[in-house]
């Protein structure tokens, strides 16, 4: 699976850069007690932070809002997902735990300030991942149920079209107990250097593997 940035996005967002790993072989399942453990404690930590400034001045989440000005996206009414938990989080509406993919990815998200998707591989079509904008009267079906327009939001797709993106992802390849094979994209702070994307997206993935079992392998795409 290779992944590929359009033109377009790279045109609007100078530094644009997401980290992509793919995951064979992975047991999914229930959170170990020390990945709930650490999550409740995180974000306990985030909300009394959050007590002394506003989401908006978290770095992280400041430069993906200016991401989605940039692209046409009014992030005032479409927050990223990070934003999303952050904001959660400052309400004290702490995540519950679902499977451990998904609770390691939140993890992760917390932990970096940026969006992060991950997907079951065995539901997404083709062998290439395409990020690019959403056309005008794009939408698909959102794992919050709704029906979400897509145009000038960024969308990862796949051959049948978008799946994903930093707002909300679809319903289409979530990660679940059955999953074996995934792949996972880190929609990474621009302002960050390749040398400490690499880093980070490393850093990420072992842990994932230590947890999940399985290989896998990344890479940094820029725009």
């Amino acid at each position: 699976m290779e992944i590929s940035i359009s033109p377009e996005i790279a045109a609007k967002v100078d530094g644009f850069k997401v980290g992509f790993i793919h995951y064979k072989g992975i047991e999914v399942g229930a959170s170990p007690q020390m990945l709930k453990g650490r999550l409740q404690l995180f974000q306990e930590s985030i909300f009394f932070d959050l007590q002394e400034k506003p989401v908006t001045e978290i770095d992280g989440v400041a430069q993906w809002r200016e991401i989605f000005k940039s692209v046409g996206k009014d992030p005032n009414r479409y927050r990223h997902s990070a934003e999303a938990l952050y904001r959660r989080i400052k309400k004290q509406n702490y995540l519950q735990t679902i499977n451990s993919a998904i609770d390691l990815n939140n993890f992760f998200s917390l932990q970096y300030e940026v969006p992060i998707g991950i997907y079951d591989l065995d539901k997404l079509k083709g062998d290439r991942i395409e990020l690019r904008l959403g056309s005008e009267g794009e939408t698909y079906t959102g794992l919050n149920g709704r029906e979400n327009s897509l145009e000038n939001l960024i969308v990862a797709c796949d051959n049948e079209g978008p799946f994903g993106s930093p707002f909300v992802d679809s319903s289409k390849a979530p990660v679940g107990e059955e999953t074996q094979n995934a792949v996972q994209i880190i929609f990474l702070k621009p302002s960050l250097s390749l040398e400490d994307s690499e880093m980070l997206t490393k850093s990420l993935m072992d842990m994932f593997i230590s947890i999940h079992g399985g290989e896998g392998r990344f890479s940094i795409s820029e725009g």
